[in-house]
């Protein structure tokens, strides 16, 4: 039995005036990921406007390999370099499509709204695939045009929209609790 990708996902927030030197720390981490067996893909989501908290994505093989990258000095060294471009970092990893909407069962939206997010990143996608390639992949039959669409649609949405599409709509589907308001108690008791 095989075992499923593993995705770490980090949390940093930009300190004050180190933005771009943040960037340019982000992508040297993404490049060094490369250099090690079963690496699969990273990604860095921007924050949203009138946030400072990027969102880091590493993927690998299986655990063993993401132990591997995890330990290694370079990535040690890397991190050392990376002191003072950030505050209040925090991670987490997860296994299959767990990552795209929580760590946690708890923490997951309904599937109703998985759903929307993953069609909200799919039709764009598929859209505009379809609207470059179609004419090439028109004179295809079926079998071969949904194979090819496939693999070059599913890394895409895996890797890079899917996870774009639950950071932009992560207020939506993760809703912030209406805080509770606490009755006074009536009047002349204590």
């Amino acid at each position: 039995m095989s075992t499923p990708p593993v995705t770490l996902m980090v949390a940093r927030r930009v300190a004050e005036g180190r933005y771009e030197d943040l960037i340019a720390w982000l992508r040297e981490g993404e490049q060094l990921a490369t250099d090690f067996p079963g690496y699969l893909g990273s990604g860095v989501l921007a924050p949203p406007p009138n946030d400072d908290e990027f969102q880091i994505i590493f993927r690998f093989a299986d655990e063993k390999t993401l132990h591997a990258w995890e330990f290694s000095a370079s990535r040690s060294a890397w991190l050392a370099r990376g002191n003072g471009l950030f505050q209040q970092p925090h991670e987490h990893r997860v296994s299959g499509i767990d990552g795209w909407f929580g760590p946690a069962l708890a923490q997951r939206p309904p599937r109703w709204k998985q759903a929307v997010a993953i069609w909200l990143a799919f039709f764009p996608v598929s859209l505009a695939f379809n609207l470059l390639f179609g004419h090439w992949l028109g004179e295809l039959g079926l079998v071969p045009r949904v194979l090819l669409s496939t693999l070059a649609l599913t890394p895409l949405m895996v890797y890079l929209f899917i996870p774009l599409s639950t950071h932009l709509l992560a207020s939506w589907l993760h809703p912030k609790p209406a805080p509770q308001s606490v009755a006074a108690p009536p009047v002349g008791t204590r």
